[in-house]
């Protein structure tokens, strides 16, 4: 790495800034302060257990105390939904950007990529998570994929982690659903043999092609939870009924009444 390199690291790891937010540490950064900190990471061998949070998850964490607590054993906790974004700044915190878990999978497999790191996918249905390694592959020529593996592996956990760990990888994307994957990243983070842990959730549907992702427009106003309402009305619309009526609940409580706790 150059000097020059290591000094713009240096000044993005003192920019992280850590806030709390409904009971739960954030990290207010930008992408490419969250890019270049995790890069930096990499660099010193230092392991770094990374989480997104989104409206969903926030809401989860009050009932759910294991979730809870493997959310809030993450080093870099970066603000995933557009709703935690507008949320967060209705209660005054500054939030430069939301960093969505999709765009910085595909802006860490591109640094990946330029410093020879290997990374490892791990979730998913086995096609699924075969046609995101050639898709990944086709992006990133260069990139090392030190190995795959689907995500119904439950009965054979610590095989799967023998598997990660010999395969060299630095970087392991974790895409299964909340709360397995927050829990399965904090149960074995000491045996992964990574140095950067990520979950990506529903990330390698997308990447497949086998779900369709929001317009630009529905990102940046924040309707992506009503894009999936329509694509999977009988799934989805009571789970995002109940979470985001909860979130207000809970938004309104943090803006007007936190001080009087």
């Amino acid at each position: 790495m150059s000097v020059i390199k290591k000094s713009r690291i240096k000044e993005s790891r003192n920019k992280k800034s850590r806030i709390t937010f409904l009971g739960c540490p954030m990290d207010s950064v930008s992408m490419e302060e969250t890019v270049e900190f995790i890069e930096s990471k990499i660099y010193c061998g230092d392991f770094l257990q990374h989480v997104v949070v989104n409206v969903a998850k926030l809401v989860n964490m009050q009932k759910d105390p294991v979730l809870a607590d493997s959310v809030k054993a993450c080093d870099m906790i970066n603000i995933d939904g557009m709703g935690v974004v507008i949320g967060a700044r209705f209660c005054g915190h500054n939030i430069p950007e939301r960093v969505t878990g999709i765009d910085l999978f595909y802006n860490l497999l591109l640094m990946s990529e330029k410093n020879k790191f290997p990374v490892f996918l791990l979730g998913a249905k086995e096609d699924v998570v075969t046609k995101v390694a050639l898709k990944v592959k086709q992006l990133y020529p260069e990139l090392s994929i030190a190995g795959h593996h689907h995500g119904y592996f439950w009965d054979d956990e610590e095989l799967v982690v023998s598997k990660i760990k010999a395969s060299g990888a630095k970087l392991l994307f974790v895409a299964i659903s909340s709360p397995k994957k927050e829990n399965f990243i904090n149960k074995w983070q000491d045996k992964l043999g990574v140095d950067f842990v990520m979950g990506v959730g529903g990330t390698f549907d997308v990447v497949s092609g086998t779900v369709k992702r929001a317009p630009v427009w529905m990102q940046k106003y924040g309707f992506e939870w009503f894009f999936r309402i329509l694509q999977e009305p009988g799934r989805m619309w009571k789970r995002y009924l109940v979470t985001n009526v909860k979130f207000i609940f809970l938004l309104l409580r943090e803006k007007f009444f936190a001080n009087d706790k």
